[in-house]
């Protein structure tokens, strides 16, 4: 089974963290709250949550790191040099994925100096685009580049998490219409 570890920092965004997880454990996917500091991890909207785990050497056995955005939470996942090693390791694993959300994509990955050529999005914004010079920027909802996923903020959430389940061999289509997501798809066609 595969093996997902949501990243969590102060600050971090809540919507983008607990709904990759729930997403993922609909599916059945192994998904971790990974805290890179304490148990207690509170995020940009004053939620306290208690992480499954503290980061530490076995994070090289999932297949997976999400980067949730969120300020300060994006600003503290890019300070930490763990996070920013792990980014780096997985990066050049392409069995190894690393997805990122909202704000994360221009502040980690760029500090991880993973972003050169690649295709990312990003919360939108000129300074989150000048962050992400060095990458071909697009302006879309999720967008996948090899071994990277990444997206633009809270409302893509969910796209994002299906999307990371069809990543990891899961199958989104079901889990979709089970949670009524093929309602909003169809209210949007009007």
């Amino acid at each position: 089974m595969k093996k997902v570890a949501v990243l969590l920092a102060n600050g971090f965004e809540e919507i983008e963290a607990l709904t990759v997880v729930d997403v993922l454990r609909r599916a059945e996917v192994n998904c971790e709250l990974v805290s890179i500091q304490e148990e207690f991890v509170t995020g940009s909207h004053n939620i306290v949550v208690k992480s499954d785990r503290l980061f530490g050497e076995d994070i090289k056995t999932y297949d997976m790191i999400v980067l949730p955005g969120g300020l300060p939470g994006a600003e503290n996942l890019a300070k930490s040099t763990k996070v920013i090693d792990i980014i780096k390791e997985f990066n050049k694993n392409e069995n190894k994925y690393i997805a990122a959300i909202c704000a994360s994509p221009a502040m980690v990955l760029s500090v991880a100096e993973i972003e050169k050529d690649r295709y990312i999005t990003s919360y939108p914004g000129i300074e989150y685009e000048e962050m992400l010079e060095k990458s071909n920027y697009v302006d879309e909802l999720v967008v996948i580049d090899k071994n990277l996923i990444t997206s633009r903020g809270p409302a893509t959430t969910l796209l994002f998490a299906y999307k990371l389940v069809d990543v990891l061999g899961g199958n989104s289509i079901q889990l979709k219409k089970g949670m009524l997501w093929d309602m909003i798809e169809e209210e949007g066609k009007d």
